[in-house]
C-alpha cells in the first residue's frame, strides 16, 4: 500500500512538472491560422479563442489547481473563483481597451510566481517555514487575478483587433475565457473529489503541491530566460548576427545535400561537366 501511494503521488507530481514546459512553450505564440481567422473574426471566433487560451494556458490552470486544492465547500469555491474572475476581467478588459501592455515574458514570470506562491501556501510554508500567518488569501487571489488578466490582455493585443466592434470582441474573448475556466474547474473539482477519497490523499497533496512549487520555478526560469534573450540577445554569447549566419549556413548545407541527392552537384565547375 505504501509503495502504491508513493507511485500515485509521484505521478501527480510528475504531471504538474510536465505541464510547466508545455505551458511555457504555448504561452506566447499566436498561430498564423488563428491570427488570420480573427482578422475579420466574428464574436464567436473571439469567444472560441478565449476559451482555447484558457484551457491551454497551463500557468493559469496550475494556479487555479492550487487555489482549489483544499476547497471543499461550494460557497468557498464560489468566493475565491469570483475574486480571481473579477481580477482577471478588470485587467483583461481595461488593459486591452486602453492599450496598456508590458513585456509578456515578465508578465508570465509573475504568473509563475503566483503558482509557486500557492504551492508554498498549500504546504503551510508560511506557518511551518517562516513562522508567520499567511497573507489574506482572498486579497492575494484577487491580486494574482489582476496579473493573470494582464497576461490574457497581452495575448489578446497580439491578435489583429479591428477598430469597429472592438469592445464587443474583447468582451466575447473574456466570455470565452470564463467558459474555458468553468470547463477546467469542472474537471479539477471531479479530480480533487476523487483524490480526497484515497487513503493516500495527505502524502499525495504534499507531493502535488511541492510539484506546483517546482513547476512554477521552472516556468519562472523559462520566462526570465526568454525575457533576457529577447531583451539582450547579444549578451548570451550567441549574437543576433551569429544566430542569423548560423541558420543561414544550416540552410545552405541542407540545400547542398538536396542537390547532391538529385545528382546536381552545383559545386562542380562547368568544364568538369563536359565529357
Amino acid at each position: 500500500m505504501t509503495a502504491h501511494r508513493t507511485r500515485l503521488g509521484l505521478a501527480v507530481c510528475a504531471l504538474a512538472l510536465a505541464l510547466a514546459p508545455a505551458g511555457a512553450a504555448l504561452a506566447h505564440g499566436v498561430p498564423d491560422a488563428e491570427a488570420q481567422r480573427l482578422e475579420n473574426g466574428s464574436l464567436l471566433d473571439f469567444a472560441m479563442s478565449g476559451a482555447v487560451h484558457m484551457v491551454t494556458g497551463y500557468d493559469h490552470l496550475l494556479f487555479l489547481f492550487g487555489v482549489m486544492f483544499f476547497l471543499t465547500k461550494f460557497w468557498d469555491i464560489v468566493k475565491f473563483i469570483t475574486a480571481f474572475t473579477l481580477g482577471h476581467s478588470i485587467t483583461l478588459l481595461g488593459a486591452t481597451l486602453l492599450g496598456i501592455s508590458a513585456n509578456y515574458y515578465l508578465i508570465d514570470a509573475v504568473i509563475a510566481v503566483s503558482v509557486m506562491y500557492k504551492g508554498f501556501d498549500n504546504v503551510e510554508g508560511f506557518r511551518k517555514g517562516l513562522g508567520m500567518e499567511p497573507p489574506n488569501l482572498m486579497v492575494l487571489v484577487f491580486g494574482f487575478g489582476l496579473v493573470h488578466g494582464f497576461g490574457l490582455s497581452a495575448r489578446l493585443q497580439r491578435l489583429p483587433l479591428p477598430e469597429e466592434g472592438l469592445v464587443e470582441r474583447i468582451i466575447a474573448f473574456n466570455v470565452g475565457v470564463e467558459l474555458g475556466q468553468i470547463a477546467a474547474l469542472a474537471v479539477m473539482v471531479a479530480l480533487l473529489a476523487l483524490l480526497r477519497r484515497l487513503p493516500a490523499f495527505q502524502p499525495i497533496s504534499k507531493i502535488a503541491n511541492y510539484g506546483l512549487i517546482a513547476a512554477g520555478a521552472l516556468l519562472f526560469l523559462f520566462q526570465m530566460h526568454g525575457y533576457l534573450h529577447n531583451r539582450y540577445p547579444d549578451d548570451f554569447g550567441f549574437s543576433t548576427d551569429a544566430h542569423y549566419h548560423d541558420h543561414q549556413s544550416i540552410e545552405m548545407e541542407r540545400l547542398e545535400i538536396e542537390r547532391q541527392r538529385a545528382g546536381r552537384d552545383t559545386l562542380m565547375a562547368p568544364e568538369d561537366l563536359e565529357p
